[in-house]
């Protein structure tokens, strides 16, 4: 027979490796589509996502792409050297926002355009991000002083 302290200490361990079974599921779960950080252009083109899947767009933005729009919006062009995709984007833009630099995008792919929802950049007017440090130099088209 086993004793009553046994016999909790029996529970306490199901009952607890259940509950971290159920929290790694719901995590995985959670991250499912979250734990890529960004895609560049040439990523995006070869696995085009669902229209309504939200997603980051990271790259450089090409020189002489940037065109404000009449409603106040703007429309630029994300290039990884080897794919380009022209981004609309219906807001304020970050103050160093620039030709030429590093940017990364937030919203939905809809196949032909990313019609964008954020602009993510960072205080520092040399600023690119890692991630798009990092893929430029995986598809050898980085160029110092982007960085």
């Amino acid at each position: 027979m086993m004793g009553l302290r046994r016999k909790r200490r029996l529970q306490l361990l199901t009952v607890s490796t259940a509950a971290l079974a159920v929290a790694a599921i719901l995590a995985g779960y959670g991250f499912q589509d979250g734990i890529e950080y960004f895609k560049t252009p040439s990523q995006l083109m070869e696995n085009k996502p669902k229209s309504d899947k939200l997603i980051r767009l990271g790259g450089i933005v090409e020189p002489g792409s940037v065109a404000r729009m009449p409603s106040g919006g703007v429309e630029f062009r994300i290039s990884d050297g080897i794919g380009s995709i022209p981004v609309r984007f219906e807001g304020i833009l970050p103050d160093l926002f620039s030709e030429d630099r590093g940017a990364i995008a937030r919203g939905r792919y809809n196949g032909k355009e990313f019609d964008a929802i954020e602009i993510l950049a960072k205080h520092d007017e040399n600023y690119m991000p890692k991630e798009v440090v990092r893929a430029l130099k995986d598809q050898g088209v980085f160029r110092p002083g982007l960085e």
